[in-house]
């Protein structure tokens, strides 16, 4: 039923405007469509959509909300996000160890950051 159907991040946060200036500033994505009167955003990342919009739960997930695969671009992209003043998560998980920020286990690296409302992103070589 769905299998064959694109999917997209939906991404909850508490001010448009602040979020608009990570998501576009920091992280370089492009806006497609959205309704400011509405609080929705939506960017393209690739071949798929990541909407961004207001909610007052914007922040409480304690989970990974988004994930970028960025293959061998991962190092460049760390040094960029962190040029721009991104800062990395450290988790304490088990058969992981530390390189610096990126957290690596069996041939993956991967780094997590947080959105000004809290939001986790992943960014991992994979």
């Amino acid at each position: 039923m769905l299998a064959d159907m694109d999917a997209q991040a939906t991404v909850p946060v508490k001010d448009l405007a602040r979020a608009r200036t990570f998501y576009e500033q920091v992280l370089g994505l492009t806006p497609v469509g959205g309704d400011a009167m509405r609080g929705v955003q939506g960017y393209r990342s690739g071949a798929s959509t990541l909407v961004v919009y207001e909610s007052q739960f914007a922040g409480t997930n304690q989970a990974t909300a988004v994930t970028w695969s960025l293959g061998g671009q991962f190092d460049a992209v760390m040094r960029e996000l962190k040029a721009k003043g991104v800062t990395f998560e450290r988790y304490d998980l088990p058969g992981i160890r530390m390189d610096g920020d990126v957290h690596v286990a069996a041939g993956s690296r991967v780094a997590w950051f947080k959105d000004p409302d809290g939001n986790i992103i992943n960014i991992g070589n994979y």
